[in-house]
């Protein structure tokens, strides 16, 4: 069985390694949504996986690291493409959301994404 819950946040970056004139290489900003997704059985006593409260609270707790803020200046973003942001996320989130399976990063408005599936697969 498997669950999402998703949140929105807004923030600026830039790409250090980017070559000289790049527009990557000057600081923009991107609105990002995320889909976290976590998987497992669901407790016979309640039929739920997870309260979706709790993905919420944890959720909101990422956000509030990463919404408005200059992500290059976050320690382990310090080049912040969508994969190492998607990480991120996975590894910020993995120890009160163990059940967490799966991170989706999308910039709508470039019309592109990561899906990352944990550590164990890359």
């Amino acid at each position: 069985m498997r669950i999402y819950k998703e949140f929105f946040f807004d923030a600026a970056h830039f790409l250090p390694y980017a070559e000289d004139g790049h527009p990557n290489r000057r600081m923009h900003g991107h609105s990002f949504r995320v889909v976290v997704w976590l998987e497992g059985k669901p407790a016979p006593e309640t039929g739920l996986l997870r309260h979706f409260e709790d993905v919420e609270r944890e959720l909101l707790r990422v956000r509030e690291k990463l919404d408005h803020r200059l992500l290059n200046e976050i320690e382990g973003l310090e080049q912040p493409t969508l994969e190492r942001i998607a990480a991120w996320i996975w590894r910020d989130l993995e120890p009160a959301l163990p059940e967490i399976a799966c991170v989706e990063i999308h910039r709508a408005s470039c019309r592109e994404g990561c899906v990352y599936d944990g550590p164990e697969k890359v």
